[in-house]
């Protein structure tokens, strides 16, 4: 089988410097919970991660040994939250506390099927207002044109500003690749 050639991305790197003005109510006709998962299994974070990332070619962390995921996302620097709606998983978002003064939201994303029901304001507000929980001089968040085609509209629409932009080429999972991930 041919290996398929890298994807082109235009990559935007954003912060903020003072925590959201906006203020949204809880989205209408659908239950919502937010739930912190410190030391979250690796296969569940793995399920997480490929069901928000399969669409805008998320494979870094899907490359790593269960030893890296673990050191990663363990990491006491590192926490995960949940998006459950209508009791089931819906999406998650990863902040890393880069240092004293910086938060960087690593992930940010909703399932396939959460798209659409009028969650993803409301859900990035309430990333941002965990991110601001340290009182970081600084929240920055990463996105790319292989992204949802919405995604750096809306970091902007929340307060982000770019900071710089490059070029990146990103390696797409061979079938073998992919099949260990979803196995493991």
């Amino acid at each position: 089988m041919a290996k398929k050639p890298p994807l082109k991305a235009h990559v935007t790197q954003l912060e903020m410097t003072a925590p959201p003005k906006a203020s949204l109510p809880v989205p209408v006709n659908i239950q919502t919970a937010i739930i912190r998962a410190p030391e979250i299994p690796l296969h569940y974070y793995r399920y997480l991660y490929r069901q928000v990332g399969k669409r805008w070619h998320w494979y870094k962390r899907l490359r790593l040994s269960d030893e890296e995921l673990a050191k990663t996302i363990h990491d006491p620097r590192v926490s995960v939250t949940v998006l459950y709606v209508n009791g089931a998983p819906a999406g998650f978002f990863e902040l890393l506390q880069e240092s004293e003064d910086t938060v960087e939201l690593s992930y940010f994303g909703l399932f396939e099927r959460a798209i659409g029901l009028g969650i993803g304001k409301w859900f990035l507000l309430q990333a941002l207002y965990a991110a601001w929980q340290s009182n970081p001089k600084k929240v920055t968040v990463t996105t790319n044109t292989l992204d949802h085609p919405r995604a750096l509209q809306l970091y902007q629409m929340m307060g982000f500003s770019p900071v710089s932009t490059y070029e990146a080429l990103v390696p797409p999972m061979t079938d073998a690749e992919l099949l260990k991930a979803l196995d493991g």
